[in-house]
């Protein structure tokens, strides 16, 4: 029996109609907004939007067709340790919420890099770090949109070209007329488009195992519970301090730093208002990764006696959930189409809050302060914004075809993102939490701790290291034809989804030659953010206490978290260092700038 997927008429209703959408509420916020007159409307929404909505979009701006296939696949294969994440992922939103929130929301800032100015007092560490977030954008945007491109490929018969050009059309003319209104609008209707569609294949699925309880027991007799790994091995793929770690490296990178996701907060009313959303987003967060994760559970019940890797079914384990529709489902019209659109939800969304973000960067960290640009009116200022993001759309779609041509050479691309997002959250780590790291300091630490990462992360690939340890699968019920019969045209349909998206982020080192002893390229991938945090914070203290550090009074105390500077400055107080405050007279400063500058 073979998997092959084919489009009936209404699941070509269920996707078109998720495109329709998009573009209609692009429309719309576009016609409200009498075209966002004003950039601060058209970035920010007028920072008056409503708590509820810009709640939905901020889960749905970071989940994508990674976590809908490649988080069922961790649970089918490694068992479900990866799920402690969440406690990590909480602790991590409370910290955003209590520590970082309050620091940043008051400030009214754009762009997030510009913390990083006021902080350090240089803009060329500004344009820096900003840099580098573009470049590791520009990587995501091409994966993003290429992966899920050529699942339409035998369901639809569209070419892989036709189905890029397709998406970041879309994608690029509803953030361009509709700002981040139509962002968080259309990530409302792809979120929950998410959430009920993968809803909706384990419920049909858990129908024949005999409910959730079925599944949890077939799932324990193979061994896939597993939640207390206390396993303290650094080198071990997950365990419970692992998963931890990757848990908060997730939420402060995401929620804390991250500018897409900024622009959520600066978008409501309030710093309460903003604070909210880091329960709400903790919420969502659990609820869809609770539902993705069950959906790998399902997957192992449902062949827990005839795995579909193993028998040739499929040629990567990540096609699971993907064959689960097909096979199982199939029969059910409008379900295919609603997977599709559901994976084709998470990838419109994460891409146009991407292609949001970067239209704000190059605006605001470097167009805006030109010369040429000066001059501007509010309204011209906002056209220029609007034909950045549907340029950004573009650079999605030419960095998709790019990605294409890669092959495996896209692992890359993930070891330099990797390489770049530690020592970026780790910047904005030592500005909240480390007052006596210096300009020079910062500098160093930003390119030492970038040098480092990028060399784990290649060093993984052109050296190699342990491909991590698969839990049993079974074949034992699977009929001798089925063993025997060559991997169907299923393979065709979704396979690129997965070699570009949860494959490489998740289980990049599964196709490494194997090494007789540990090395540090056999690190858990769980701790690549962390390191990135640690070493930009030690290299930076080391460099700053070396060309002298920063002394309370050299720095503004609203840009430092309160606590750190108070003890700071009782430190300072008991070595016998002068000390000399001038904060309230640069913040004073500042304000007065501000004050001058037209309104945005």
């Amino acid at each position: 029996m073979t998997a092959d997927v084919r489009f009936a008429a209404l699941d070509y209703v269920v996707f078109v109609s998720m495109l329709l959408v998009s573009l209609a509420i692009g429309v719309y916020s576009s016609l409200r907004g009498k075209g966002a007159a004003s950039t601060q409307a058209f970035l920010l929404g007028g920072r008056e939007m409503s708590v509820a909505p810009v709640a939905l979009s901020l889960v749905g701006g970071v989940i994508s067709a990674i976590s809908i296939l490649g988080l069922p696949t961790e649970m089918y294969l490694y068992g479900t340790q990866l799920t402690t994440n969440i406690i990590g992922l909480i602790v991590g939103v409370m910290v955003v919420k209590h520590v970082f929130l309050p620091i940043v929301y008051p400030l009214k800032l754009v762009s997030i890099y510009e913390y990083i100015e006021l902080r350090f007092k240089s803009r060329t560490l500004r344009k820096l770090a900003m840099a580098c977030w573009l470049m590791a954008s520009c990587m995501y945007l091409g994966s993003c949109l290429y992966a899920p491109s050529l699942a339409l490929l035998s369901v639809t018969g569209l070419p892989p070209w036709a189905s890029i050009l397709s998406m970041g059309l879309v994608c690029a003319v509803y953030i361009s007329i509709g700002g981040v209104k139509a962002v968080v609008y259309t990530d409302v209707v792809q979120t929950l488009l998410m959430f009920g569609g993968v809803v909706t294949v384990v419920a049909v699925s858990c129908k024949d195992l005999g409910g959730l309880g079925g599944v949890l027991q077939i799932a324990d007799r193979g061994g896939r519970l597993e939640f207390f790994n206390t396993d303290p091995s650094p080198f071990a793929r997950h365990t419970l301090w692992s998963t931890i770690v990757l848990g908060f490296y997730t939420a402060f990178s995401v929620t804390g730093t991250s500018q897409s996701q900024y622009q959520r907060f600066a978008s409501v009313k309030t710093l309460a208002d903003a604070q909210r959303l880091c329960s709400l987003f903790s919420v969502g967060v659990l609820l869809l990764w609770g539902v993705f994760y069950t959906s790998g559970l399902v997957a192992y019940a449902v062949y827990s006696d005839c795995d579909p890797l193993t028998a040739g079914r499929i040629q990567k384990a990540d096609q699971i959930i993907p064959y689960l529709v097909a096979d199982k489902l199939s029969h059910l019209t409008g379900l295919t189409g609603l997977f599709v659109a559901a994976v084709y939800g998470g990838v419109l969304s994460s891409l146009s809050s991407q292609c949001n973000a970067m239209a704000c960067i190059v605006w605001e960290d470097f167009l805006k302060e030109r010369p040429y640009f000066q001059a501007f009116s509010d309204r011209s200022a906002t056209n220029v914004v609007k034909i950045l993001s549907a340029i950004m759309g573009m650079v999605g779609i030419g960095m998709a075809f790019v990605v294409g041509n890669l092959g495996t050479i896209n692992h890359v691309i993930y070891a330099i993102d990797g390489a770049i997002g530690g020592p970026l959250c780790g910047l904005f780590f030592i500005g909240i939490f480390a007052p006596w790291v210096s300009t020079k300091g910062a500098f160093v630490g930003l390119f030492l701790s970038f040098v480092f990462n990028l060399w784990i992360g290649l060093g993984r690939f052109v050296v190699g290291g342990k491909a991590p340890v698969r839990l049993p699968l079974s074949v034992d019920a699977c009929a001798d034809d089925l063993l025997a019969t060559p991997t169907s045209s299923f393979n065709a349909t979704f396979s690129a989804i997965l070699n570009n998206t949860a494959s490489a982020s998740l289980d990049a080192t599964e196709a490494l030659p194997q090494t007789s002893s540990h090395t540090i390229y056999d690190l858990s991938y769980c701790y690549n953010g962390a390191i990135g945090i640690i070493m930009n914070f030690v290299i930076s203290s080391i460099a700053s206490l070396c060309t002298g550090p920063l002394l309370p009074g050299e720095i503004r105390s609203d840009l430092v978290h309160p606590p750190c500077s108070k003890l700071y400055r009782r430190l300072c107080s008991f070595l016998g260092l002068r000390l000399e405050d001038n904060s309230e007279k640069e913040f004073a400063e500042k304000e007065v700038t501000i004050s001058m500058l037209p309104a945005k």
